[in-house]
């Protein structure tokens, strides 16, 4: 309850300038998820965010060569290619039931744990898909039990114009930083901050 209290607080007035670079875990999703989210990853500095590791359903088989040519053509200009692609099962598949998407959520959890547990990530950056629950759920008490300092950053989809996704309302309540690419959003929930848009 103090980590979620201090987290609704805002961020520290100072913060101590980082030596090495940063872990970055990169919840992909799948069509218009992966691409407003490789689209964020472009401007990351290869170096300071590094290793990259994507992690993404292990359902999805069109995003991994998203990301292999995003790596490609953008990042590795900048000296540095080092990340790797993990796969967890889907916490909620598309048209999929409230009430049994509880259950592959928990699973989904449960199958994130080891991942995260021998990754590690410093920073969580996701963008809506079910998929990041159940990694932002994990990297939180890892936070909690003093494992690491995971931070998790949330951009909300362009597509949302006038409320949060679930996924959204969910983070609202522990992530660190609520990015929104609409006006109207930052106007309904305190927390977001606009940044314009992406694409």
């Amino acid at each position: 309850m103090y980590l979620i209290h201090s987290i609704h607080k805002g961020p520290r007035k100072t913060v101590a300038k980082r030596i090495h670079p940063l872990r970055t875990g990169i919840v992909i999703g799948s069509g218009g998820h992966t691409a407003e989210i490789l689209k964020l990853v472009q401007n990351l500095n290869s170096v300071n965010y590094s290793p990259r590791i994507y992690i993404m359903a292990s359902t999805d088989t069109s995003s991994e060569v998203k990301i292999h040519q995003t790596e490609e053509t953008y990042l590795s200009r900048n000296g540095s290619d080092c990340y790797e692609i993990v796969k967890i099962p889907r916490s909620r598949s598309v048209g999929q039931s409230y009430i049994t998407s509880v259950f592959t959520t928990v699973f989904s959890s449960l199958a994130s744990l080891p991942v995260m547990l021998r990754k590690r990530p410093e920073l969580i950056l996701c963008n809506g898909p079910g998929t990041c629950i159940p990694i932002c759920v994990v990297g939180f008490m890892m936070r909690v039990l003093c494992i690491t300092d995971t931070r998790i950053v949330f951009v909300e989809s362009i597509c949302r114009v006038k409320t949060l996704s679930l996924s959204g309302k969910i983070l609202l309540l522990f992530a660190d930083v609520i990015l929104v690419q609409w006006p109207k959003l930052q106007g309904h929930y305190r927390r977001t901050t606009y940044i314009g848009r992406l694409t």
